[in-house]
C-alpha cells in the first residue's frame, strides 16, 4: 500500500519527486491519490483515530495501549461477533451482548470507504441494533484489503460475498467526534469516538 510503504518502507529520492512535480503543467488534472491515502485523510478529517499495524502482534499491542489510555482494561465490553472473541481471547474480555453498561464496542466492519472516510457495517457486525443503541466508544479491527472507493462498491462487495443470505441493517459510520451544531449535514447522526486498528494484509 503506497501510503504505508512511504511511512514504513525505504525512503525515496525526494529531489526526483520534486523535479517530476515541477515538470507537470498547471493545466494537467490533479494526480489522484492512492485509495489508502484518500481513506486516511478523510477518516482523520472525520475525527477518527487511526492505528496502522504490520502484523497481529502489533494489533494486540495497540489494543492494549487503547485499553490503558482509556482505563478500559477491567470494564465490560460489547462484542457481537464470535469470531472476534476467538481472535482476541488472550485479553480475557468481560463481554456482553447488551451495550448499556459497556465501556466500548469491539467489532469488524464490511468495508473502508475511501471517498468519505466512513466505515460500512451491517448486521454481521451490529446484528439488528441501531448505532445509537451501541456504546459511544468503538474499536474497529479491519484489514487493508477492505478498502473500496465508494459506498456503492462496498454494497456490491457485500452482495457478492453473501449470495445465499444478504445481511440486513447496512449502514455507515462517518462521524467520529462531537457533531458541530452549525453543521446541518451531521444533524441527527450518531457520533462515535472511534479507533481503527488496520492490519496490513496485502
Amino acid at each position: 500500500m503506497s501510503l504505508f510503504r512511504k511511512i514504513f518502507g525505504p525512503k525515496s529520492d525526494t529531489s526526483q519527486d520534486q523535479h517530476a512535480n515541477e515538470e507537470r503543467s498547471k493545466y494537467m488534472p490533479d494526480v489522484k491519490l492512492p485509495i489508502d491515502e484518500r481513506f486516511t485523510i478523510n477518516f482523520k478529517a472525520n475525527g477518527g483515530k487511526f492505528l496502522y499495524c504490520e502484523d497481529l502482534n502489533e494489533v494486540y499491542e495497540n489494543l492494549d495501549n487503547i485499553l490503558k489510555e482509556n482505563d478500559w482494561a477491567d470494564k465490560k465490553i460489547c462484542m457481537l461477533d464470535e469470531r472476534l472473541e476467538k481472535k482476541f481471547n488472550k485479553f480475557e474480555f468481560n463481554t456482553s451482548k447488551y451495550s448499556s453498561d459497556c465501556a466500548f464496542f469491539l467489532s469488524t466492519c464490511e468495508y473502508l470507504i475511501a471517498n468519505d472516510g466512513s466505515l460500512l457495517i451491517s448486521s454481521n457486525q451490529i446484528a439488528e441494533k441501531k448505532l445509537k443503541e451501541l456504546p459511544s466508544n468503538f474499536v474497529i479491527y479491519a484489514t487493508t484489503s477492505q478498502f473500496v472507493e465508494t459506498i456503492s462498491e462496498g454494497l456490491r462487495g457485500i452482495k457478492d460475498k453473501n449470495k445465499n443470505k444478504i445481511p440486513t441493517n447496512i449502514t455507515t459510520i462517518k462521524h467520529f467526534k462531537a457533531c458541530d451544531d452549525k453543521d446541518f449535514l451531521s444533524y441527527g447522526s450518531s457520533s462515535k469516538n472511534l479507533y481503527l486498528l488496520l492490519l496490513e494484509d496485502l
